[in-house]
């Protein structure tokens, strides 16, 4: 016993500080509870987690239960894509002749928006092809057919649009509303042939509202068949130019309604139908378009929380990874997989679509983080962390934190749900030192989080070292990370 006492007491101090730092991480700063207290939401439904990247925990709270953690799933499908895909991955779509047909081919392009589609168009026009004298005939069969995805009854949403593989500018319409000499103009773009627009606004006077408010106010009402949509209500001066965009078509007729505007623009004819269907052996390959590379793409989806585009790469993840037709069990695989390769122990982890929307996905502050961890380790690091929206500068982050210390500081992704609150990312604190930094909140009043999500990033930035005892190295072993 006697000979063992040197070794305790040379430990004792590790012990003591490492108790220090579970004791202090047992509860939220003082900032965040209060906001949390003011919002009505218990400390229990709050998950958090602060790590120097590649050092100690600051903060651990809450931090292995399984819960759901609205878009900040997006980090999981779009670094696992960087990763197994590459920065430079391109998708395609491919045109041929077939006889008197023309016939797309898709590969779940996420960013065959309006302007790709019409230089697709233009290509075709510029190889000679002037009269389509049969159908349009869609190859859709890169992907399998998958489970209706959304989350409300809100058809008409873009963000509830399925994944295709030839999906085209996300089958929606943007209404531009412009007030004009009194009244206010209203058009849509695209405007498909067939598309019946009602306008009764009248100007009005009071504030601007936002999401569902504006539409409320504007009494929008749309109808697929016959493609209509009908604003009557008032429109404050104070909104001033303003868009909506709304998917109103099925897939099928909405690629018809694109072609027939743009075919005729550019001085092409066309008096067939859209069909299902593939190329024939005896077809020619005409022209191959490309995508932006998936570094650009994986930018969009977590700056702006495209999730269209997240469950596009979700399924590109399963076809590539797992064979075509893609379906999401082989994309879960495969993101399994390369979880357990990157020693990242998430047993909890639960993905539904790749893109939090989804009321079924569950993650764990922890496995966030050790995600945000191994990220910055990665050589996909620099097109990661640059695909995060900057506080008060850009993307979902842009209106928030402007004026603080911490803008311009905080590489975060948002998430947002009826029932969860969620950021993940890192934070670059006043002494030049980085953290990675969880929060998810799930409570059915998470959307008033918003103050106390806020607060956790500031006091990070303010320099949350020290309060949580000595700096201890990574996981395994190795020197402090920067």
């Amino acid at each position: 016993m006697i000979r063992m006492m040197p070794a305790l007491f040379k430990t004792f101090p590790l012990l003591l500080a490492l108790t220090s730092v579970f004791a202090l991480g047992a509860d939220l700063p003082r900032p965040v509870r209060q906001a949390l207290g003011a919002a009505g939401i218990p400390q229990s439904s709050a998950h958090v987690v602060v790590q120097e990247v590649g050092g100690r925990t600051s903060l651990s709270v809450n931090a292995r239960a399984a819960v759901n953690p609205a878009s900040v799933m997006k980090l999981v499908t779009t670094y696992a894509a960087l990763e197994l895909l590459g920065p430079a991955y391109r998708w395609k779509t491919e045109a041929y002749v077939d006889g008197d047909d023309l016939v797309l081919r898709g590969y779940g392009d996420p960013k065959l928006d309006y302007e790709s589609f019409w230089m697709l168009l233009r290509n075709l026009r510029g190889r000679g092809l002037r009269d389509i004298r049969g159908d349009l005939v869609l190859d859709r069969s890169y992907f399998g057919p998958v489970a209706n995805g959304r989350v409300d009854n809100d058809v008409f949403r873009p963000y509830n649009v399925d994944p295709d593989a030839l999906l085209v500018n996300f089958k929606s319409l943007r209404f531009v509303f412009i007030p004009e000499n009194g009244g206010v103009r209203v058009f849509a773009e695209p405007s498909p042939p067939g598309l019946e627009l009602l306008n009764a606004l009248k100007m009005g006077e009071g504030s601007c509202p936002e999401g569902r408010a504006f539409r409320e106010l504007i009494q929008a009402s749309f109808q697929s068949a016959p493609p209509r949509a009908a604003f009557t209500g008032l429109y404050p001066a104070e909104c001033g130019e303003r868009d909506l965009n709304v998917a109103l078509h099925s897939p099928e007729d909405y690629i018809a309604g694109m072609m027939r505007l743009l075919w005729a623009e550019m001085g092409g004819s066309w008096a067939g139908v859209v069909r299902e269907g593939s190329a024939s052996l005896a077809a020619q390959l005409v022209y191959t378009h490309e995508s932006p590379p998936l570094a650009e793409v994986v930018r969009d989806i977590n700056k702006f929380s495209n999730n269209v585009m997240a469950r596009q790469l979700y399924l590109t993840l399963a076809a590539e990874m797992g064979g075509v037709p893609a379906n999401p069990e082989h994309a879960r695989h495969s993101v399994q997989q390369w979880l357990e390769l990157k020693r990242i122990h998430a047993p909890e982890l639960v993905i539904d679509n790749g893109s939090g929307l989804s009321r079924i996905e569950r993650a764990s502050a922890s496995t966030i983080a050790a995600l945000l961890q191994s990220a910055w380790r990665s050589r996909v690091m620099p097109e990661f962390v640059a695909s995060l929206p900057v506080a008060a500068m850009d993307g979902t982050m842009r209106k928030r934190l402007i004026g603080e210390p911490v803008a311009g500081n905080a590489h975060i992704k948002t998430g947002l749900l009826q029932d969860a609150r969620s950021i993940a990312g890192y934070v670059l604190d006043r002494h030049g030192r980085r953290h990675v930094v969880v929060m998810i909140v799930n409570h059915p009043r998470a959307g008033e989080s918003q103050e106390a999500v806020d607060a956790l990033l500031a006091w990070v930035y303010n320099g949350s070292r020290g309060r949580a005892g000595p700096r201890a190295g990574p996981p395994g072993g190795g020197p402090p990370g920067p």
